[in-house]
């Protein structure tokens, strides 16, 4: 699908979502012209949207799946994959906002401090500084432009209870979307690495960024810090590559970390600082 026709189909399926969910506030405080079902129908031109987008995005995977990206690691210390196009693609779920290859990574030091488990119902959310990913540092994975710096999203509370699972998906999610993509991916870095391919680091925290778009970085430096702002269960980081600088209309693009590869969900890896030394290992 061409670029403009991304652009339009993505605004046009944003734009169908909010009048969807302005219906159902509206509907509290008065009656609309029209029956319930009727009401259903701009969700459903959103889903179908959703489906001829995600069916191209399907057929491009299979007759021309673009080659794996090789870059550095974008942290150093030991970590565990979450999400992962090791084990599935899309890895999220959806090729929306080019997360076909994203993967979602949280730190699990050798010697702790462990991050909190979810609970059912006691405590209802965690402190950001209560999990190691918190304020971890955040590296260049080549040398890149900075093309976007964002840092003035909040860091929010976990959702690690089932409260706080159902308000991030009933509630949270939703409001987030409706704001767009920024509001999901909260702050973040986009460095343009040439040939097409652009590096997404999401959910970074309030005022960590040292570097503003223009910026010149090599690989290896400091770019900011790890945070939980955005559509975030937890601090962490959300890495992806795509081929185009707008979350809309680029496609996600297959990256391998050197000497590490692409972790599957569930195994840890090292990674030496200034990435001169790195260890694959399976189990948390």
């Amino acid at each position: 699908m061409p670029v403009a026709r991304r652009k339009i189909a993505a605004r046009v399926e944003h734009g169908l979502w909010a009048v969807f969910f302005a219906q159902i506030v509206v509907r509290f405080f008065v009656e609309l012209p029209y029956g319930y079902w009727a009401s259903w129908l701009p969700a459903l031109g959103a889903v179908v949207i959703n489906l001829v987008t995600s069916r191209s995005a399907r057929r491009r995977i299979a007759t021309r799946a673009p080659a794996p990206v090789e870059v550095a690691p974008p942290v150093a210390g030991r970590w565990s994959a979450l999400n992962s196009p090791a084990d599935k693609v899309p890895s999220h779920g959806t090729h929306n906002l080019a997360q076909t290859y994203a993967i979602d990574i949280v730190a699990e030091p050798e010697g702790g401090p462990s991050r909190p488990a979810p609970v059912w119902f006691w405590p209802v959310a965690h402190r950001n500084r209560d999990y190691p990913a918190f304020g971890a540092h955040l590296y260049a994975v080549a040398d890149a432009t900075v093309v976007h710096a964002e840092h003035d999203q909040r860091d929010h509370l976990s959702r690690s209870s089932l409260a706080g699972v159902l308000y991030f998906w009933l509630i949270e999610g939703v409001c987030r979307t409706l704001g767009g993509s920024r509001r999901v991916v909260g702050n973040h870095i986009i460095l343009d690495l040439g040939e097409g391919a652009y590096a997404v680091y999401a959910h970074v925290q309030r005022g960590s960024l040292d570097v503003m778009a223009g910026d010149k970085v090599v690989a290896g430096q400091l770019l900011g810090r790890c945070g939980n702002s955005g559509n975030s269960t937890q601090p962490h980081l959300h890495f992806q590559l795509m081929d185009g600088p707008d979350f809309d209309t680029a496609r996600g693009v297959p990256f391998s970390w050197r000497d590490i590869g692409v972790p599957a969900a569930g195994e840890a890896f090292v990674i030496g600082e200034n990435d001169t030394e790195s260890e694959l290992s399976c189990g948390a």
